[in-house]
Protein backbone atom coordinates (compact mmCIF):
# COMPACT_ATOMS: atom_id res chain seq x y z
CA UNK A 1 0.00 0.00 0.00
CA UNK A 2 1.04 3.64 -0.90
CA UNK A 3 1.51 5.40 2.33
CA UNK A 4 -1.73 7.58 2.03
CA UNK A 5 -3.53 4.24 2.40
CA UNK A 6 -1.10 3.03 5.25
CA UNK A 7 -2.01 5.35 7.50
CA UNK A 8 -5.93 4.38 7.43
CA UNK A 9 -5.28 0.72 7.10
CA UNK A 10 -1.69 -0.11 8.64
CA UNK A 11 -0.77 -1.64 11.93
CA UNK A 12 -3.84 -3.65 12.98
CA UNK A 13 -6.94 -2.53 10.98
CA UNK A 14 -10.43 -2.45 12.84
CA UNK A 15 -11.20 -5.54 14.98
CA UNK A 16 -11.86 -8.84 14.01
CA UNK A 17 -13.94 -9.96 16.47
CA UNK A 18 -16.58 -7.92 15.92
CA UNK A 19 -15.88 -6.07 12.49
CA UNK A 20 -15.71 -2.67 14.11
CA UNK A 21 -13.94 -0.20 12.00
CA UNK A 22 -12.20 1.16 14.48
CA UNK A 23 -9.69 -0.47 17.02
CA UNK A 24 -11.54 -0.71 20.16
CA UNK A 25 -10.47 0.63 23.30
CA UNK A 26 -9.22 -2.17 25.57
CA UNK A 27 -9.59 -0.09 28.73
CA UNK A 28 -8.28 -2.75 31.15
CA UNK A 29 -5.39 -3.32 33.42
CA UNK A 30 -5.33 -6.89 33.64
CA UNK A 31 -6.55 -10.26 31.79
CA UNK A 32 -8.27 -13.30 32.02
CA UNK A 33 -5.73 -16.77 32.37
CA UNK A 34 -6.98 -19.88 31.08
CA UNK A 35 -4.33 -21.95 33.66
CA UNK A 36 -1.00 -21.54 34.66
CA UNK A 37 0.87 -19.91 31.83
CA UNK A 38 -1.56 -20.07 29.44
CA UNK A 39 -3.25 -16.15 28.45
CA UNK A 40 -4.24 -15.37 24.95
CA UNK A 41 -1.48 -13.33 24.32
CA UNK A 42 -1.65 -10.28 27.04
CA UNK A 43 -1.27 -10.83 30.34
CA UNK A 44 -0.77 -6.83 32.06
CA UNK A 45 -1.20 -3.78 30.31
CA UNK A 46 1.80 -2.35 31.40
CA UNK A 47 3.75 -5.06 29.29
CA UNK A 48 0.91 -4.87 26.61
CA UNK A 49 -2.81 -3.73 25.71
CA UNK A 50 -4.23 -4.30 22.13
CA UNK A 51 -4.86 -0.84 21.53
CA UNK A 52 -1.41 0.28 22.47
CA UNK A 53 -0.41 -2.35 20.06
CA UNK A 54 -2.29 -1.06 17.44
CA UNK A 55 -0.38 2.06 17.45
CA UNK A 56 2.73 0.62 18.34
CA UNK A 57 2.55 -1.85 14.94
CA UNK A 58 1.12 1.13 12.82
CA UNK A 59 4.06 3.00 13.53
CA UNK A 60 6.18 0.61 11.99
CA UNK A 61 4.51 -0.20 9.69
CA UNK A 62 4.48 3.78 8.51
CA UNK A 63 8.20 4.04 9.39
CA UNK A 64 9.00 0.54 7.77
CA UNK A 65 10.95 -0.59 10.70
CA UNK A 66 10.81 -4.20 12.72
CA UNK A 67 8.92 -2.83 15.89
CA UNK A 68 7.03 0.24 16.84
CA UNK A 69 7.20 1.26 20.91
CA UNK A 70 4.44 3.73 22.07
CA UNK A 71 5.02 5.84 25.28
CA UNK A 72 3.16 8.24 27.85
CA UNK A 73 5.39 11.18 25.95
CA UNK A 74 7.85 11.91 23.67
CA UNK A 75 10.68 12.44 26.26
CA UNK A 76 9.71 8.90 27.30
CA UNK A 77 10.70 7.61 24.03
CA UNK A 78 13.71 9.23 24.26
CA UNK A 79 14.36 8.39 28.01
CA UNK A 80 13.93 4.54 27.39
CA UNK A 81 15.99 4.98 23.93
CA UNK A 82 19.16 6.87 26.77
CA UNK A 83 18.46 3.75 29.02
CA UNK A 84 20.18 1.35 26.54
CA UNK A 85 23.38 2.86 27.00
CA UNK A 86 25.79 2.49 30.21
CA UNK A 87 27.64 4.56 32.42
CA UNK A 88 30.75 6.46 30.70
CA UNK A 89 29.18 5.54 27.17
CA UNK A 90 28.79 9.11 25.07
CA UNK A 91 26.08 10.27 22.84
CA UNK A 92 26.54 12.81 20.48
CA UNK A 93 23.93 15.58 20.16
CA UNK A 94 22.93 17.97 17.30
CA UNK A 95 23.61 20.76 18.84
CA UNK A 96 20.62 23.25 18.61
CA UNK A 97 18.49 20.10 19.56
CA UNK A 98 15.08 20.09 21.48
CA UNK A 99 15.44 22.01 24.92
CA UNK A 100 13.54 18.80 26.43
CA UNK A 101 15.97 16.44 25.07
CA UNK A 102 19.49 18.49 26.28
CA UNK A 103 17.91 19.05 29.43
CA UNK A 104 17.32 15.36 30.31
CA UNK A 105 20.83 14.67 28.97
CA UNK A 106 22.41 16.79 30.82
CA UNK A 107 20.12 16.69 34.02
CA UNK A 108 19.48 13.46 34.20
CA UNK A 109 21.18 11.06 32.56
CA UNK A 110 24.27 12.77 33.23
CA UNK A 111 24.08 11.97 36.88
CA UNK A 112 24.71 8.53 35.87
CA UNK A 113 28.03 9.58 33.99
CA UNK A 114 26.14 9.37 30.65
CA UNK A 115 28.35 11.65 28.64
CA UNK A 116 27.40 13.90 25.47
CA UNK A 117 28.57 16.60 23.14
CA UNK A 118 27.13 18.97 21.24
CA UNK A 119 27.98 18.51 17.99
CA UNK A 120 26.52 20.61 14.22
CA UNK A 121 25.68 17.30 12.67
CA UNK A 122 25.02 19.34 9.22
CA UNK A 123 29.01 19.59 9.25
CA UNK A 124 30.44 15.55 8.73
CA UNK A 125 33.79 16.35 9.49
CA UNK A 126 32.82 17.89 12.94
CA UNK A 127 31.08 14.38 13.58
CA UNK A 128 34.34 12.64 12.61
CA UNK A 129 36.46 14.26 14.33
CA UNK A 130 34.19 14.08 17.54
CA UNK A 131 33.99 10.29 17.03
CA UNK A 132 37.74 10.12 16.72
CA UNK A 133 38.40 12.35 19.93
CA UNK A 134 36.38 10.34 21.94
CA UNK A 135 36.26 6.21 21.96
CA UNK A 136 33.28 5.77 24.11
CA UNK A 137 31.00 7.48 21.51
CA UNK A 138 27.92 4.78 21.59
CA UNK A 139 25.41 6.70 19.40
CA UNK A 140 24.78 10.14 16.91
CA UNK A 141 21.17 11.70 18.17
CA UNK A 142 20.26 13.60 15.47
CA UNK A 143 16.97 15.91 14.83
CA UNK A 144 16.50 16.95 11.16
CA UNK A 145 15.48 19.43 10.66
CA UNK A 146 16.24 21.07 13.55
CA UNK A 147 14.68 22.28 16.48
CA UNK A 148 14.29 25.55 16.15
CA UNK A 149 17.00 26.82 13.61
CA UNK A 150 15.75 23.66 10.83
CA UNK A 151 19.50 23.45 9.94
CA UNK A 152 19.35 19.89 7.75
CA UNK A 153 21.36 16.56 8.60
CA UNK A 154 22.02 14.21 5.89
CA UNK A 155 20.68 10.76 7.54
CA UNK A 156 22.34 8.89 5.19
CA UNK A 157 25.66 9.67 5.44
CA UNK A 158 25.60 10.24 9.03
CA UNK A 159 24.31 6.76 9.38
CA UNK A 160 27.32 5.23 6.47
CA UNK A 161 29.66 7.25 9.47
CA UNK A 162 28.21 5.70 12.33
CA UNK A 163 28.34 2.19 11.03
CA UNK A 164 32.09 2.69 10.17
CA UNK A 165 32.40 3.67 13.71
CA UNK A 166 30.28 0.60 15.10
CA UNK A 167 27.95 3.26 16.97
CA UNK A 168 23.87 3.74 16.31
CA UNK A 169 22.09 6.29 14.32
CA UNK A 170 18.81 7.44 16.34
CA UNK A 171 16.89 9.84 14.65
CA UNK A 172 14.10 12.21 15.69
CA UNK A 173 11.78 12.47 12.88
CA UNK A 174 8.91 14.73 14.98
CA UNK A 175 9.14 17.50 12.44
CA UNK A 176 8.92 15.75 9.14
CA UNK A 177 6.79 12.65 10.45
CA UNK A 178 6.89 9.36 8.08
CA UNK A 179 4.89 10.91 5.48
CA UNK A 180 7.70 13.38 4.50
CA UNK A 181 11.03 11.62 5.54
CA UNK A 182 11.87 7.76 6.48
CA UNK A 183 15.23 7.28 8.55
CA UNK A 184 15.12 3.68 8.97
CA UNK A 185 15.17 3.70 5.25
CA UNK A 186 18.10 5.67 5.25
CA UNK A 187 20.01 3.87 7.28
CA UNK A 188 19.15 4.82 11.01
CA UNK A 189 18.58 2.44 13.73
CA UNK A 190 16.30 3.87 15.78
CA UNK A 191 13.43 6.80 14.89
CA UNK A 192 11.53 8.80 17.07
CA UNK A 193 8.90 10.98 17.70
CA UNK A 194 7.04 13.24 19.73
CA UNK A 195 3.43 12.15 18.86
CA UNK A 196 1.92 14.77 20.39
CA UNK A 197 2.92 17.27 17.51
CA UNK A 198 1.91 16.41 13.98
CA UNK A 199 1.42 12.36 14.16
CA UNK A 200 -1.49 13.15 16.89
CA UNK A 201 -2.03 16.51 15.00
CA UNK A 202 -5.29 18.22 17.47
CA UNK A 203 -3.43 19.40 20.28
CA UNK A 204 -5.37 16.75 22.47
CA UNK A 205 -3.18 14.08 23.85
CA UNK A 206 1.01 13.45 24.85
CA UNK A 207 2.73 10.74 23.29
CA UNK A 208 5.79 9.36 22.12
CA UNK A 209 6.92 6.89 19.63
CA UNK A 210 9.79 5.04 18.52
CA UNK A 211 11.16 2.23 15.72
CA UNK A 212 13.51 0.21 15.33
CA UNK A 213 15.40 -1.32 12.33
CA UNK A 214 16.13 -4.79 14.45
CA UNK A 215 14.80 -7.61 16.55
CA UNK A 216 17.34 -7.47 18.88
CA UNK A 217 17.16 -3.13 19.68
CA UNK A 218 13.39 -4.02 20.27
CA UNK A 219 13.81 -6.70 22.51
CA UNK A 220 15.96 -3.93 24.73
CA UNK A 221 13.60 -1.20 24.03
CA UNK A 222 10.61 -3.86 25.06
CA UNK A 223 12.29 -4.81 28.22
CA UNK A 224 13.44 -1.13 29.15
CA UNK A 225 9.26 -0.05 28.17
CA UNK A 226 8.22 -2.59 30.48
CA UNK A 227 10.82 -2.37 33.61
CA UNK A 228 10.31 1.32 33.77
CA UNK A 229 6.52 1.30 32.69
CA UNK A 230 6.38 5.10 30.34
CA UNK A 231 3.75 3.69 28.60
CA UNK A 232 0.90 5.44 26.60
CA UNK A 233 -2.60 4.12 27.67
CA UNK A 234 -5.43 2.78 26.04
CA UNK A 235 -7.83 6.07 25.06
CA UNK A 236 -4.78 7.78 23.45
CA UNK A 237 -3.63 5.01 21.91
CA UNK A 238 -7.00 5.47 20.25
CA UNK A 239 -6.93 8.68 19.84
CA UNK A 240 -3.36 8.72 18.78
CA UNK A 241 -4.19 6.29 15.24
CA UNK A 242 -7.43 8.83 14.80
CA UNK A 243 -5.05 11.37 14.42
CA UNK A 244 -2.22 9.47 12.25
CA UNK A 245 -5.99 8.72 9.95
CA UNK A 246 -6.00 11.92 8.67
CA UNK A 247 -1.80 12.78 8.47
CA UNK A 248 -1.19 12.99 4.99
CA UNK A 249 -3.93 15.22 4.56
CA UNK A 250 -2.85 17.89 6.93
CA UNK A 251 0.89 17.16 5.98
CA UNK A 252 -0.06 18.44 2.46
CA UNK A 253 -1.96 21.48 4.06
CA UNK A 254 0.42 22.32 6.62
CA UNK A 255 3.64 22.64 3.75
CA UNK A 256 1.40 24.54 1.58
CA UNK A 257 0.57 26.87 4.19
CA UNK A 258 3.91 26.97 5.44
CA UNK A 259 5.53 27.44 1.67
CA UNK A 260 3.08 30.66 1.57
CA UNK A 261 3.71 32.18 4.80
CA UNK A 262 7.54 31.73 4.38
CA UNK A 263 7.42 33.32 1.17
CA UNK A 264 5.43 36.54 2.66
CA UNK A 265 8.04 36.72 5.80
CA UNK A 266 10.70 36.61 3.00
CA UNK A 267 9.41 39.50 1.39
CA UNK A 268 8.54 41.17 4.51
CA UNK A 269 11.12 44.49 4.80
CA UNK A 270 10.44 44.00 8.65
CA UNK A 271 12.23 40.57 9.47
CA UNK A 272 15.90 40.56 10.07
CA UNK A 273 16.19 36.45 9.62
CA UNK A 274 14.31 33.53 8.53
CA UNK A 275 15.11 29.28 8.74
CA UNK A 276 13.40 27.54 6.55
CA UNK A 277 14.57 24.50 4.29
CA UNK A 278 12.21 25.50 1.49
CA UNK A 279 14.04 28.14 0.42
CA UNK A 280 16.63 27.73 -2.83
CA UNK A 281 19.60 29.64 -0.69
CA UNK A 282 18.64 27.69 2.45
CA UNK A 283 22.27 26.35 2.85
CA UNK A 284 20.68 22.52 3.23
CA UNK A 285 17.98 22.52 0.63
CA UNK A 286 18.89 20.48 -1.39
CA UNK A 287 19.65 17.83 1.31
CA UNK A 288 16.33 18.16 2.36
CA UNK A 289 14.63 17.76 -1.03
CA UNK A 290 16.62 14.69 -1.80
CA UNK A 291 15.59 12.57 1.86
CA UNK A 292 12.64 14.15 2.82
CA UNK A 293 9.02 14.57 0.56
CA UNK A 294 8.54 18.52 1.58
CA UNK A 295 9.76 21.04 4.05
CA UNK A 296 7.58 21.06 7.00
CA UNK A 297 5.83 23.30 8.87
CA UNK A 298 8.12 25.11 10.97
CA UNK A 299 9.38 28.26 10.49
CA UNK A 300 11.44 30.14 12.68
CA UNK A 301 12.25 34.28 12.05
CA UNK A 302 14.13 36.83 13.84
CA UNK A 303 12.24 40.78 13.73
CA UNK A 304 14.24 44.05 12.76
CA UNK A 305 15.63 45.23 16.33
CA UNK A 306 13.32 48.50 15.78
CA UNK A 307 10.19 46.05 16.78
CA UNK A 308 9.05 45.25 19.77
CA UNK A 309 8.71 41.78 20.48
CA UNK A 310 6.69 41.41 23.03
CA UNK A 311 3.87 43.74 21.20
CA UNK A 312 4.52 41.47 18.57
CA UNK A 313 2.90 38.96 20.40
CA UNK A 314 0.26 40.61 21.18
CA UNK A 315 -0.52 41.74 18.31
CA UNK A 316 -1.34 38.11 17.09
CA UNK A 317 -4.95 37.67 16.87
CA UNK A 318 -5.26 34.18 15.31
CA UNK A 319 -1.98 32.86 15.71
CA UNK A 320 -1.67 31.86 19.41
CA UNK A 321 1.19 32.36 21.77
CA UNK A 322 1.69 28.80 23.33
CA UNK A 323 4.52 25.94 23.51
CA UNK A 324 4.15 23.02 21.38
CA UNK A 325 3.75 22.60 17.38
CA UNK A 326 2.13 20.45 15.22
CA UNK A 327 -1.73 20.92 15.82
CA UNK A 328 -3.99 22.03 13.36
CA UNK A 329 -4.23 25.86 15.06
CA UNK A 330 -1.03 27.44 14.15
CA UNK A 331 1.23 28.56 17.31
CA UNK A 332 4.16 30.79 17.62
CA UNK A 333 6.79 30.68 20.97
CA UNK A 334 10.32 32.51 21.96
CA UNK A 335 12.67 29.52 22.23
CA UNK A 336 14.64 31.33 24.47
CA UNK A 337 12.16 31.36 27.40
CA UNK A 338 9.80 28.42 26.32
CA UNK A 339 11.00 24.99 24.65
CA UNK A 340 15.14 25.83 25.12
CA UNK A 341 15.01 27.32 28.56
CA UNK A 342 16.94 24.77 29.68
CA UNK A 343 19.63 25.41 27.82
CA UNK A 344 22.42 27.48 29.02
CA UNK A 345 22.49 31.09 27.92
CA UNK A 346 26.03 30.65 26.50
CA UNK A 347 25.12 27.80 24.94
CA UNK A 348 22.03 28.98 23.19
CA UNK A 349 24.02 32.38 22.11
CA UNK A 350 26.59 29.80 20.61
CA UNK A 351 24.47 27.39 18.52
CA UNK A 352 22.16 30.56 17.16
CA UNK A 353 19.15 30.54 19.49
CA UNK A 354 19.08 34.11 20.30
CA UNK A 355 16.89 36.33 22.67
CA UNK A 356 14.60 37.17 19.57
CA UNK A 357 13.78 34.60 18.03
CA UNK A 358 10.93 33.33 17.25
CA UNK A 359 9.40 29.79 16.01
CA UNK A 360 5.77 29.58 13.93
CA UNK A 361 4.14 26.36 13.70
CA UNK A 362 2.11 26.90 10.83
CA UNK A 363 -1.71 25.73 10.97
CA UNK A 364 -4.20 24.79 8.72
CA UNK A 365 -6.52 27.73 8.86
CA UNK A 366 -6.93 30.07 5.58
CA UNK A 367 -3.49 31.33 4.26
CA UNK A 368 -4.59 34.99 3.79
CA UNK A 369 -6.29 35.16 7.22
CA UNK A 370 -2.68 33.98 8.78
CA UNK A 371 -0.68 36.66 6.59
CA UNK A 372 -3.08 38.88 7.75
CA UNK A 373 -2.59 37.95 11.35
CA UNK A 374 1.23 38.51 11.10
CA UNK A 375 0.87 41.75 9.24
CA UNK A 376 -1.21 43.39 11.88
CA UNK A 377 1.02 41.91 14.71
CA UNK A 378 4.38 43.19 12.92
CA UNK A 379 2.33 46.96 12.47
CA UNK A 380 1.27 46.83 15.96
CA UNK A 381 5.27 45.95 16.94
CA UNK A 382 6.52 48.80 15.32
Amino acid sequence: MKIESLLIHGGIDGDKITGAVSVPIYQTSTYKQEALGKNSGYEYSRTGNPTREAVEKLIADLEEGCRGFAFASGLAAISAVLMLFKSGDKVILSSNVYGGTFRVVDKIFKNFNLEYELVDTSDLEKVRESLNRNQNVKAIFIETPTNPLMTITDIAKISEIARENKVMTIVDNTFMTPYLQKPIKLGADIVLHSATKYLGGHSDLIAGLLVVNNEELGEKIHFIQNSTGGILNPFDSWLLIRGIKTLSVRMDRHDENANYTAEFLKGNNLIDKIYYPGFLNHPDHEIQKSQARGYGAIISFVLKDELDINKFFKGLKLITLGESLGGVESLVCHPATMTHAAIPYEIRQEIGIEDGLIRLSVGLENKEDLIEDLKNALEFAR
